[in-house]
């Protein structure tokens, strides 16, 4: 959609915050261009400062690379929650995105194998199949490609040391779980594969969505968040914010440096620099969404701000070189507010696994593999 006329009225904040934006160079997919702030009439957002945040969120985000279905979903389902994907046979995906806590564990780091201390904050599952990358340094491409990340990883799941073919196996060794594999890729002859475990689990996540009264908002249901919170985006707008939380997720489609205008207090992270080695790229991280904030605390990639206000006002003297009031810090804590959704509980009911076997019972027919070539660690 062309931007009205009314969209070269640009606030010096918003201009600000664009400014910001382009000379950074940040890596983005198509999402739209930062919304003009229009806020002369208080409570009143035009269709333009809108055209940004729009669609609403999906019912799912489905890839012809992987296609959906209920028989792939149901297998998906049951391997997020399984933890004979682990070395210990303890851990599952679920134990660090809980989905009844919006996909998060509420830890600075969350705990892995033999209860090592990972290195960043875990992000939510929820909408995450709609971010450009995956990860906070975006090392993976999409949700199929991170499943496989922390199985692999060392430090979490811990299956590196015993091969990709070991997960398999312990797979494959289960009756229920091989029909299951056959119904999901009936057009494989073998496909209990390392490969269609991470396609099962990317399957189940993108149909991870949490749908919002922002989004009954955005498709036209003027009532459905109030005029505190009407006021709250117009501020978080006017702010600058907008700059890098944009699109239907407000945020997860760009790369952003920490401390761009005012340097982050701590650098021992160096971000997408520790996955790139270009200069250019440290202390940059993927912008995060902001659905479902009000749900995910503690913040940022080290889970070192604990309260929401706080990290408002962190994102405004450091990215923006602003002193938020207190004010302002609660009307944009007010708006987010309104991107807390709704959880899909029957879809992520906990299903009934099968009973764990010993990995001495499991057949050879794979084990004659070479082990995995590479680990993703954090």
């Amino acid at each position: 959609m062309a931007p009205s006329a009314s969209a070269t009225r640009l606030t010096i904040y918003s201009l600000f915050g664009i400014v910001l934006f382009a000379v950074t160079g940040c890596k983005r997919n198509a999402s739209p261009t930062p919304p003009a702030a229009e806020t002369s009439t208080p409570g009143v957002i035009t269709d333009t400062v809108l055209a940004a945040y729009q669609p609403p969120l999906p019912a799912s985000y489905d890839t012809k690379e992987n296609p959906s279905s209920e028989a792939k979903i149901k297998l998906g389902r049951m391997l997020y929650y399984e933890p004979r994907l682990s070395a210990s046979k303890k851990i599952s995906c679920n134990s660090c995105h809980l989905l009844d806590r919006y996909g998060v564990d509420s830890r600075t780091v969350s705990l892995g194998h033999e209860d090592q201390p990972g290195k960043r904050n875990a992000p939510s599952v929820y909408n995450a199949a709609g971010h450009f990358v995956q990860f906070w340094d975006g090392r993976a491409a999409n949700v199929e490609e991170q499943a496989k990340g922390p199985i692999l990883n060392p430090g979490e799941m811990a299956m590196a040391g015993k091969t990709e073919v070991v997960a398999e196996l312990r797979l494959e060794n289960t009756r229920v779980y091989v029909d299951l594999f056959k119904a999901a890729f009936p057009d494989e002859a073998d496909p209990v594969t390392f490969d269609n475990i991470a396609r099962a689990i990317g399957a189940f996540e993108r149909k991870l969505v949490t749908p919002a009264r922002w989004d009954r908002f955005l498709g036209g249901e003027k009532e459905a968040i109030t005029p505190e919170e009407k006021r709250g985006f117009q501020t978080f707008v006017a702010t600058g914010c907008n700059a890098c939380h944009m699109g239907t997720l407000a945020g997860g489609s760009l790369y952003q440096k920490l401390g761009l205008v005012l340097p982050w207090p701590t650098t021992k992270d160096e971000g997408r620099f520790e996955e790139t080695k270009n200069p250019d790229d440290k202390m940059k991280f993927k912008v995060p969404s902001l659905r479902n904030v009000e749900k995910t605390a503690p913040y940022f990639h080290d889970g070192s701000v604990a309260t929401l206000e706080e990290a408002v006002r962190l994102m405004g003297k450091h990215q923006l070189g602003k002193d938020l009031s207190a004010d302002d810090t609660h009307a944009i804590v007010v708006w987010l507010k309104s991107l807390t959704g709704t959880i899909p509980a029957e879809y992520i009911r906990v299903p009934v696994l099968p009973a764990m076997s010993s990995d001495s019972a499991m057949g050879i027919r794979k084990s004659m593999r070479a082990p995995a070539a590479s680990t993703q660690v954090k």
